[in-house]
């Protein structure tokens, strides 16, 4: 990471991290603050003693995220913005391709590609409020290059996704949630601690078939039907010779509680 960190790690109960996102004054990425974000997901990936990350905003009520860094996009070569563009793509691919589950905490603004971090996590929870979440790019004569045509699109359908990105249709928290681009909404003041709350509970349960049914989940979502029941074949296969798998057989046949030891 970089030297003062713009992005870090924290460790909160049950096997739970959380991903600070602090580039004041509105969590813009730049360079920097990508590469930190890489660094801290590479951190919860590698970690055995974590199983699932919450990410929030040390900027809240304010921001999430306000996207890229459009000062430093304008002083940038064709190239540095391309690859900025790839960088970034390839750092959200790391979150859906994690066996670990991801929660984006809003409770602030999340536009542009600050929205586009959140998408690429399992599970979008928002605080109550006004603030505002949507895809601006348009405005700029851009698009959302970092996942948001797609990720934005399977979430809430192709007409819905299409309408609120060309005529930059910015939601708020309540409306998110009738749309299906966030889960759930808390109070503002309890919205991490609800967030740790469900991956705690999921980081003390069987970890293995949660992350095996994460990755067959998101990864088969974009492939053809036979593709993705190869890729739930194997996913189950991989699970059968699992500790966790005969430990929850034999729990269910002794009529006890499940050991889960994540192997």
């Amino acid at each position: 990471m970089s030297e003062t960190a713009l992005v870090s790690v924290s460790r909160e109960r049950d096997g739970v991290a959380l991903i600070h996102l602090n580039r004041p004054p509105a969590n813009s990425y730049n360079r920097a603050f990508l590469d930190d974000l890489n660094t801290a997901i590479d951190e919860v990936r590698w970690d055995g003693d974590l199983q699932a990350a919450v990410l929030v905003s040390d900027l809240a009520p304010r921001f999430f995220s306000a996207g890229a860094d459009i000062t430093n996009f304008q002083s940038s070569t064709q190239q540095q913005r391309v690859m900025t563009v790839l960088h970034a793509q390839e750092i959200l691919l790391k979150i859906e391709r994690t066996p670990k589950v991801f929660v984006a905490a809003i409770s602030g603004h999340a536009l542009g590609g600050g929205l586009e971090i959140a998408l690429a996590c399992d599970f979008r929870f928002a605080a109550v409020g006004e603030y505002r979440i949507g895809l601006p790019e348009v405005t700029l004569g851009l698009l959302p290059g970092n996942g948001g045509t797609q990720r934005l699109t399977r979430l809430v359908g192709r007409t819905r996704a299409l309408d609120m990105m060309i005529t930059n249709q910015q939601v708020n928290a309540a409306r998110a949630l009738e749309l299906g681009l966030v889960e759930r909404i808390f109070a503002a003041d309890e919205l991490v601690e609800k967030s740790v709350d469900y991956v705690a509970q999921l980081a003390k349960g069987p970890t293995l078939a949660i992350g095996n049914i994460k990755i067959a989940t998101r990864l088969g979502a974009d492939l053809p039907m036979e593709g993705a029941l190869a890729l739930e074949r194997e996913a189950v296969w991989r699970l059968f010779m699992s500790q966790d798998a005969a430990e929850g057989l034999a729990a269910f046949s002794e009529k006890r509680k499940p050991e889960w030891k994540g192997r």
